[in-house]
């Protein structure tokens, strides 16, 4: 299946290449660095709601026309839905992707010893969560993934959960994975054998890329070299890549291209992503709307081969990148 326009009228836009997640404002607890300053003090779902919304309108008035969300991510898809309600002229334009497989289990909390989300990637779960993305999203539901999918994953295994899938792909909707993980690759070449009635199942990838971990990306070629819908998610690194937190020796070439250049580090990380001419979209996890801004600017930057050659340095063993995300707080 060849990826489909995503971006309505202004696909010519460079902005137009990217997009923007709700993982970081959906819920009041994520691993995304520098919460404490980015949140209002009081994360209450109202002032989260408030915070989604204004992103969603800064977003699509700069021309981004695609927005991901998910079932974990709190009561994101309920702010993206009550977003898509208000603005009818917006949201026959955008494309909204959501994901399923993980339940947000923080009831609201921020710390304490619990788990934030559960991951199970059954039929069962499938079933309730694509009702309860459907119930919020209704006709808006475009793009539905396997969140975070690894080389283990039932997804990849269980054929009557692959029917299932088969059955929504029939209805129209385009159907993928997101992966997470060391071994990006392997799941998304292993994802790309996966058939149903002898056609392929999946369409669609969301994976890691970035200039501290891009193992994934032969694979990504890969996916869309099959006509795949792919995504970049976590383009900074979960704020690693962001100006204030690219300080240690591990960024001195990012620090330097920015100087050089006048461009913020995280703009450049993002169009270093968006220079990969196997990705599609390259989302935008900002919590702010001056974050957001900043972002954008990717957009119209022209990396030179020099320039992003010399980001390839920043690259760590793969191994190593996830270690250290695994150990990143909630907060």
């Amino acid at each position: 299946m060849p990826a489909a326009p995503v971006t309505g009228p202004s696909v010519s836009s460079p902005l137009a290449r990217f997009g923007l997640g709700t993982a970081a404002v959906g819920r009041p607890g994520y691993i995304t660095l520098g919460r404490d300053l980015d949140l209002p003090a009081e994360r209450t779902v109202e002032a989260m709601r408030e915070r989604t919304h204004e992103l969603l309108d800064a977003a699509y008035a700069a021309g981004v026309r695609y927005f991901d969300t998910a079932r974990s991510y709190g009561r994101a898809e309920e702010f993206v839905a009550e977003w898509l309600a208000a603005r009818p002229e917006a949201a026959a334009e955008v494309v909204v992707g959501s994901k399923w497989g993980y339940t947000y289990t923080a009831d609201w909390r921020t710390s304490g010893v619990f788990a934030h989300e559960v991951k199970e990637h059954s039929v069962a779960v499938f079933d309730r969560q694509v009702k309860e993305s459907r119930a919020l999203l209704g006709r808006h539901l475009d793009v539905y993934l396997v969140h975070s999918v690894t080389p283990d994953s039932p997804a990849l295994t269980d054929q009557a959960l692959q029917a299932r899938l088969a059955e929504l792909a029939a209805e129209g909707l385009r159907i993928g994975l997101s992966t997470s993980g060391p071994a990006q690759g392997e799941a998304v070449r292993a994802a790309l054998e996966v058939t149903v009635d002898g056609r392929p199942l999946f369409a669609a990838v969301q994976a890691t890329w970035n200039l501290l971990e891009p193992s994934a990306g032969p694979a990504l070629a890969e996916a869309h070299t099959a006509g795949w819908l792919v995504v970049v998610k976590e383009g900074m690194a979960n704020g690693r890549l962001a100006d204030r937190y690219a300080t240690g020796p591990d960024t001195a070439a990012l620090r330097s291209l920015a100087a050089r250049t006048g461009a913020s580090c995280d703009a450049l990380a993002l169009a270093a992503a968006a220079a990969q001419p196997w990705a599609d979209l390259v989302l935008s996890g900002a919590a702010t709307p001056e974050q957001l801004a900043s972002n954008l600017t990717a957009a119209g930057l022209d990396l030179a081969p020099g320039d992003l050659g010399g980001l390839a340095e920043l690259a760590q063993p793969a191994e190593e990148y996830w270690r250290t995300r695994a150990a990143l707080p909630w907060a």
